[in-house]
């Protein structure tokens, strides 16, 4: 629309022109870029010639071969998936608390032992009764025995649960103390498997993260576990609360003080174990049962932090609170020392095993040098059965729980537990291993000269043959 008046026939003409010569340069350019090679072109070229050489004769039938190999493998592998997956629904619709079992002469049964208990404690103890189990069995002794527990799978308080960790790991009498003031009678899951002695390493070291004089300097709880994979109990285990009524009466020279617990059920396949406490402290229970002694919800608590009977004040004086992920406004100096150990003995648990084993030693050794040592006591047989134990000993090659608590003993330079295990049960100094090896061929191969004169002291004989002909002495040589 604009004034061309001014424009010039010659000037359009040359506009003309110049625009034509514009359009032209720009299709030789096109062209140009068309000609030049892409990345591609090598793809396509390959894509082209499989293409080709598929629909050839040969490729037809190279096509149909690998189809039916397909085919082949899939219908393999579903043959077997499909069988795998019915025998996995069999396996996982089974309720954890009845399992079938085979017997040894191939017969399958119904193992109904733990519902068989707690129908045994809604049947045969007090509505009040308290039960003390590890927390796994809660639910299941609330649901079906409608007892009430100690602990089960909804306690969130950390220091609640070491504190039943602590209980039943510990020493005997120590934990029958926190138990009579706790619960009334005491559930063992016990039958091998995965049984509460399978899992009580793992409680002492639960125990340990709140209770630190349970494993002193020691996170792991090394010296609380099995010896080997026969099942050995290490010396704390061996002393402890969970070990004696688990293995009482079913281990040799394990039996539950008859003053403190009562068996008033074991279930038909032995998977458990219920032990009555005798002498429970009514005060205790009475302050338990208290109302206004009941403390929950407390204000800035995230969770139940409960309270106990006054008779559990001195245990529980020696707790150190855990510090959980949840804890972040709890502010303070966290626990990063003890995470720090406790990974480190994680990786090298053979560095953290014979740090602990020293630590046991100095113990003895500066509880010896404090003062006069205990007199030991004496053997409560006359002297013609431990000639007799004796002899039996020496003749029988076998590998006990004796024999490789007294070689850690050995091992270990314990020559105070030596004396006092001894001191009450001399014959165990004649025992033999599996190997024809004992006492007097460890402490040579140690080379501890305090422990080989004392079993000399014994009676013990320092030239017999092992099985393979080895005296002590070679054995000191050897080394």
């Amino acid at each position: 629309d604009g004034d061309d008046s001014g424009v010039t026939p010659a000037g359009a003409g040359a506009a003309a022109a110049k625009r034509k010569k514009k359009k032209q340069q720009e299709k030789q350019n096109a062209s140009k870029k068309k000609q030049q090679p892409s990345s591609f072109d090598g793809l396509k070229q390959l894509q082209d010639a499989a293409t080709n050489a598929l629909n050839t004769k040969e490729g037809i039938s190279a096509r149909r071969i690998v189809a039916l190999v397909i085919m082949f493998v899939t219908y393999a592998l579903s043959s077997r998936f499909i069988p795998y997956c019915f025998a996995l629904s069999r396996q996982l619709s089974h309720p954890t608390v009845i399992q079938k079992a085979r017997t040894r002469d191939g017969q399958i049964v119904m193992i109904d032992d733990y519902r068989d208990a707690y129908f045994w404690l809604k049947d045969n103890t007090p509505e009040d009764a308290r039960i003390m189990a590890w927390w796994d069995y809660g639910y299941q002794i609330a649901g079906i025995a409608n007892r009430t527990t100690i602990a089960d799978g909804n306690t969130w308080n950390h220091e609640h649960i070491a504190l039943l960790g602590k209980a039943l790991t510990t020493e005997l009498n120590e934990g029958y103390e926190v138990a009579r003031h706790w619960a009334d009678y005491v559930l063992v899951w016990a039958g091998g498997g995965g049984d509460d002695l399978a899992k009580s390493p793992h409680l002492a070291r639960i125990a340990n993260s709140v209770y630190r004089d349970h494993c002193p300097d020691d996170p792991t709880c090394r010296a609380f576990g099995f010896v080997d994979r026969q099942g050995t109990p290490s010396p704390m285990m061996r002393q402890s609360f969970l070990y004696t009524l688990h293995s009482s009466g079913t281990r040799e020279g394990v039996t539950a003080p008859d003053d403190k617990f009562q068996e008033v059920y074991r279930s038909k396949y032995g998977k458990v174990r219920i032990w009555k406490i005798l002498n429970v402290s009514k005060e205790s229970k009475e302050w338990a049962s208290d109302p206004s002694n009941r403390k929950c919800d407390v204000p800035g608590s995230w969770y139940c932090p409960g309270s106990y009977p006054p008779g559990l004040n001195s245990i529980l004086s020696k707790k150190k609170d855990f510090q959980q992920l949840e804890d972040f406004n709890r502010g303070g100096d966290g626990d990063d020392e003890y995470t720090k150990q406790y990974f480190e003995n994680l990786r090298d648990p053979e560095t953290a095993r014979r740090k602990v084993l020293e630590k046991a030693k100095q113990a003895e050794e500066s509880a010896s040098s404090d003062g006069e040592a205990a007199q030991p006591k004496k053997p409560s047989v006359s002297e013609e059965e431990i000639r007799r134990r004796m002899e039996m000993l020496y003749e029988k090659y076998d590998d006990t729980e004796q024999s490789t608590m007294m070689w850690e003993f050995i091992h270990s330079g314990n020559l105070k537990a030596i004396r006092s295990w001894l001191s009450e049960e001399p014959w165990w100094a004649y025992l033999r291993s599996a190997d024809g090896r004992g006492p007097m061929w460890w402490s040579f191969e140690e080379r501890n000269n305090d422990i080989v004169q004392y079993l000399m002291s014994l009676g013990v004989p320092h030239n017999d043959r092992d099985s393979e002909g080895l005296t002590p002495a070679d054995l000191q040589t050897r080394a």
